[in-house]
């Protein structure tokens, strides 16, 4: 074998050993690779989906009320003053005070929803318990679910930070009403019934509290 040869069978061996080499450090590629992007220059259109647009409608409030509407507006200020304040939550929450408040004050356990209330709602509470009890009367209710739940009004004080939001609901229970001998005077406790109520929540946005307080109650 000439030398010839031999320089080839080197250059080809080292040739080999590069190729293998860059594999292991680099990787390899494999199938159809799109073309790598070119960076954007300072005048090329940014694209749609990168774009934040400013505003626009918040949906948490717009799916609740009417946009452009005093409420919407009320409720944005609320957000202003509490940034992590979204309506969706305080519905939720709502829907799960309002069993808890209406069946306390069925059975009359008032202390266990006192922190909860406004303190007129509060007085109107025990007297209609105090009231009730002092006839020999106790109720029988059994809570079924929230048929509807509505808000209906807002209202935010700049001055107190104070937010009020009003909610409409439709609940669903059974009852009974019984006297001193145990004997149902009212009420079947069969048949489920409808009950609507519209409920004011107030609370001083921005502060370490997150709990509402009833403040108002009507049909």
């Amino acid at each position: 074998m000439n030398s010839s040869i031999i320089q080839l069978l080197v250059l080809a061996g080292i040739a080999v050993f590069l190729i293998l080499r860059l594999r292991s450090v680099l990787g390899t590629r494999e199938g159809f690779e799109k073309p790598r992007a070119e960076a954007p220059t300072s005048d090329a259109p940014m694209r749609r989906g990168f774009e934040v647009i400013e505003g626009g409608p918040d949906l948490d409030i717009t799916d609740h009320v009417e946009e452009g509407s005093p409420e919407a507006e009320a409720l944005a200020e609320m957000k202003r003053a509490e940034p992590s304040f979204a309506v969706g939550e305080f519905l939720q929450g709502a829907r799960g005070a309002y069993e808890m408040i209406l069946m306390s004050f069925e059975r009359g356990d008032i202390d266990d929803i006192a922190a909860f209330l406004g303190e007129d709602v509060h007085q109107t509470f025990v007297d209609v318990v105090g009231a009730r009890e002092d006839q020999g009367l106790t109720i029988e209710a059994n809570f079924v679910g929230v048929r509807e739940l509505t808000l209906v009004g807002a209202h935010f004080d700049p001055s107190s930070a104070v937010g009020e939001v009003t909610v409409r609901f439709v609940g669903e229970l059974t009852s009974v009403v019984r006297d001193a001998a145990g004997e149902i005077i009212e009420g079947d406790a069969t048949e489920v019934k409808r009950q609507k109520d519209i409920w004011t929540f107030a609370r001083e946005m921005g502060t370490d509290d997150p709990n509402w307080k009833l403040v108002a109650t009507g049909e």
